[in-house]
């Protein structure tokens, strides 16, 4: 949207405010039934011409809500709406987005609106080949990060909305683009604990492109691959123990049993050594307590960044004492990097977790799938 066409919108906005503030729409919100495993986002329907994007985990353990009203452009001239009663109100389609996460990189692409994305923050973190192009060819801006977003060059890419996220409410920089009206809309995917309720998000993304049926479409494509999987994986005969994680600064932080990592381990008919704790997180422990529990586990996944065993043997003698370390089973996704060494895993999984599913039955059940390439985790080098 250029400068020309934004202004008499706001405009519209603004004196649709003033004049009619108590006409809301008294067309009947039906939800939509659709969002089946995501817990932290709703889509509803208020009569045929608004949509309502309704976000309630927009950051761990948050007691804020956040509810954007998507309007169709073209109607919007004809509709008077009580902008208090939303925390945005967006035109749609956009034609200018901005994002802040890589793992919205992948939903923009599999919907196939990637060329509406114009501005990211540390793009060098983007590994896509795809979108890589885009940033080589000056066609998305650089923006700092996110916690600091350059918004100057934000207001003069004037983007039509911008998808956040954060740890807490606290973004000055999201103000500052509030204030100028434009509007910044919460993304909370990171906070779903299951591998199929974060990849549904792709829907939160959808209504903003008028893409609803093709999100709908894709997840159902996502899912049903995510099924087969973890139904094959039950036919596996033997469950290796399996242990996550590594030191960082003498802690060691291993995935929670209630944690989107412990679920992948699960479904791929594993023993989680920690699956019986109740954090969704990590669970910050010593050594000593990790070697104690963990001594003899089968396999052992993501010790921290390391990619190689000697590097492991540099970072602490100790790793050697860890019988997954000498029997050479530690797989790592750290060494599954794009062109400017951001990690594919940490972008793409969330969107695809039938494939990280599929990378460990490999792995824990290499006679299920033989001929499998995986796609993010390795053998240590």
């Amino acid at each position: 949207m250029n400068k020309i066409f934004l202004l008499p919108l706001l405009l519209l906005i603004v004196c649709c405010k003033e004049e009619k503030k108590n006409n809301l729409p008294t067309a009947e919100v039906t939800k939509n039934p659709v969002v089946n495993h995501a817990t932290g986002f709703q889509i509803e329907k208020s009569g045929k011409d608004i949509t309502l994007i309704k976000i309630t985990s927009p950051w761990p353990d948050s007691e804020a809500a956040f509810t954007y009203a998507l309007i169709p452009k073209e109607k919007m001239a004809f509709m008077t709406l009580n902008r208090d009663a939303y925390d945005a109100i967006i035109a749609v389609p956009v034609d200018r987005i901005v994002v802040t996460s890589t793992t919205h990189i992948p939903a923009l692409e599999s919907l196939g609106v990637e060329d509406k994305l114009v501005g990211f923050p540390q793009t060098a973190f983007i590994s896509s080949p795809k979108t890589r192009k885009r940033i080589a060819a000056g066609l998305i801006q650089e923006l700092g990060n996110n916690e600091t977003l350059n918004t100057e060059m934000v207001l003069a890419l004037n983007p039509e909305v911008v998808v956040g996220f954060g740890i807490n409410d606290q973004n000055k920089a999201y103000e500052t683009l509030e204030r100028a009206n434009i509007p910044v809309v919460y993304n909370g995917e990171w906070t779903e604990e299951t591998p199929l309720g974060k990849a549904e998000w792709i829907k939160f993304f959808a209504p903003f492109f008028g893409l609803e049926k093709k999100a709908d479409s894709l997840f159902q494509t996502i899912e049903k691959s995510y099924v087969g999987a973890k139904q094959l994986a039950e036919k596996a005969t033997s469950r290796p123990t399996v242990l996550s994680g590594g030191l960082y600064k003498d802690v060691w932080h291993v995935a929670g049993g209630k944690s989107w990592v412990a679920q992948f381990l699960a479904d791929a008919h594993t023993h989680y050594i920690y699956s019986d704790t109740e954090n969704t997180g990590s669970i910050s422990l010593s050594l000593e307590s990790v070697l104690d529990k963990a001594h003899d586990a089968d396999y052992w996944i993501n010790p921290s960044l390391h990619v190689s065993y000697e590097e492991l043997l540099t970072d602490n003698s100790h790793y050697k004492q860890f019988d997954a370390f000498k029997n050479r089973q530690v797989y790592t996704n750290a060494n599954t990097q794009g062109e400017t060494g951001g990690l594919l895993f940490y972008e793409l999984a969330p969107t695809r977790p039938d494939l990280v599913l599929k990378d460990l039955i490999h792995i824990f059940h290499p006679e299920l799938l033989p001929q499998y390439q995986p796609h993010f985790f390795k053998p240590l080098q």
